[in-house]
């Protein structure tokens, strides 16, 4: 029942985003936006730094030393898409 928003719903949001903001708002609206994502992008990059880094430290306190164990497999990449 989810329906996507087409070509018309767009332009009809655009309309209702100039007639409610002005043209001269619109370009200050989408700063502000690019903005918060940006911040919301970074941090939840460090929280995901931050699991890893924990997670690494436990890793090490249960290694006994790095020479007698096995080789390390790669971590995996969890950074956020661009």
């Amino acid at each position: 029942m989810g329906s996507a928003i087409g070509p018309t719903g767009f332009i009809l949001l655009i309309v209702v985003a100039l007639l409610l903001f002005g043209p001269n708002k619109l370009p200050e609206l989408g700063r502000a936006v690019g903005r918060t994502f940006r911040e919301f992008k970074d941090g939840a990059r460090e929280i995901i730094s931050d699991d890893d880094a924990s997670k690494r430290k436990e890793q090490e306190k249960a290694k006994p030393l790095a020479s007698e164990s096995a080789p390390v497999d790669k971590p995996e990449d969890k950074r956020l898409p661009e």
